[in-house]
């Protein structure tokens, strides 16, 4: 009886948590300044303490421990044919009042946190399509000259020599790198990890990922090797509060664009242009085609082998999944879902205009 009054409380206690939420939201510079710039570092930190010495992920784990007692509870109802709807309902809600506790104070508020260019102190005015094409040039100039540096062959693919574990260490040397610039991305204890669902997240058409819960950040192990280092990156800025998925792209880029690993440069410059390119595409596709043609043909094979590699995991299920995930963004104030990905084109060409490429 009285883990049924516990339920029932915590279901309460859900819906009050969900109200401060949406008032505590109207005050980004409060969540700035006490949240996501005084206490969530600690956390952050701690938690990579703890769990980044262990070699598997933790919150993996605890996804599977939840669907196995999904599954569990599934076939007990299927077996019996018995289910005390408002109890279940009761219990559902104590759960998730705890899952929705621990998820905002260990990294969702950061959802509702200052925007990024405030703090880089950059304005971030829309752009015209002449901007776009302007930047778009001197982007696959960048990479070529990237490219060529690493192949002295514009026609070959790049190979990069290391493992993609050794790749995933030299992020946070990247970020050590990225922090003389900007000190507040300090990256101490760096730990990323590989995925236990790599063969799903495939299918589902996702990279990486983090673990609001864990804080453990994860990379998708079978994802091309060249884009590998910009993914880690990305998934880096997750983990230092960098919740909106356009800023992480963002953050991953310069981070991937300050090391000094020429491997990570490619893959920074390499996300940015296929991101502008995109853009280009959805409007004017011929202007896409010209712009194609002047990137070296390495780089060209390059963005196919990639485009292959996606098409051969494509299936139903990835546009359910996705349309999950949309919703979950939206769920958390960020208005363009999914395709928030795609907004850091704005970013990119509102900070090149000041700092040079």
């Amino acid at each position: 009886m009285e883990i049924k009054k516990t339920y029932k409380i915590l279901t309460l206690v859900l819906l009050m948590q969900w109200a401060f939420i949406q008032i505590i939201a109207q005050f980004p510079a409060f969540i700035e300044k006490y949240y996501s710039n005084d206490l969530y570092p600690y956390i952050s930190q701690l938690l990579r303490v703890i769990l980044g010495w262990v070699p598997f992920s933790i919150g993996d784990l605890m996804y599977l421990l939840l669907i196995g007692y999904l599954l569990k509870n599934i076939y007990i109802f299927l077996k019996y044919r018995k289910l005390n709807l408002k109890n279940t309902l009761f219990k559902f809600g104590g759960i998730l009042s705890i899952i929705f506790f621990v998820f905002q104070l260990n990294w969702g508020l950061n959802y509702l946190r200052e925007p990024l260019h405030n703090r880089l102190n950059f304005k971030k005015n829309s752009y015209s399509t002449t901007e776009l094409y302007n930047f778009t040039e001197k982007l696959i100039l960048k990479v070529n000259a990237v490219h060529f540096s690493i192949t002295n062959n514009d026609t070959v693919v790049i190979q990069n020599p290391l493992n993609k574990r050794e790749i995933k260490k030299l992020g946070g040397e990247a970020y050590n790198e990225l922090q003389k610039k900007y000190p507040h991305f300090e990256y101490k204890h760096a730990t990323v990890k590989h995925s236990l669902f790599s063969i799903p997240l495939t299918y589902m058409g996702f990279a990486g990922y983090l673990n609001p819960i864990t804080n453990e950040a994860h990379v998708n192990w079978l994802i091309p090797k060249n884009t590998f280092p910009a993914t880690v990156c990305h998934e880096i800025a997750h983990q230092l509060g960098i919740a909106s998925e356009k800023e992480a792209n963002f953050v991953g880029y310069l981070a991937a664009t300050s090391a000094k690993d020429p491997y990570y440069n490619y893959s920074g410059y390499l996300m940015a242009l296929r991101y502008s390119l995109f853009e280009i595409y959805r409007s004017e596709p011929e202007k896409y085609e010209i712009l194609k043609q002047t990137l070296n043909k390495g780089i060209r094979k390059d963005l196919q082998k990639q485009q292959d590699f996606w098409k051969s995991y494509q299936n139903w299920s990835e546009q359910f999944f996705k349309l999950f995930y949309d919703s979950f963004l939206k769920a958390n104030k960020q208005k363009s879902g999914i395709f928030g990905y795609n907004k850091v084109v704005l970013l990119l060409i509102n900070y090149h205009l000041t700092e040079e490429l």
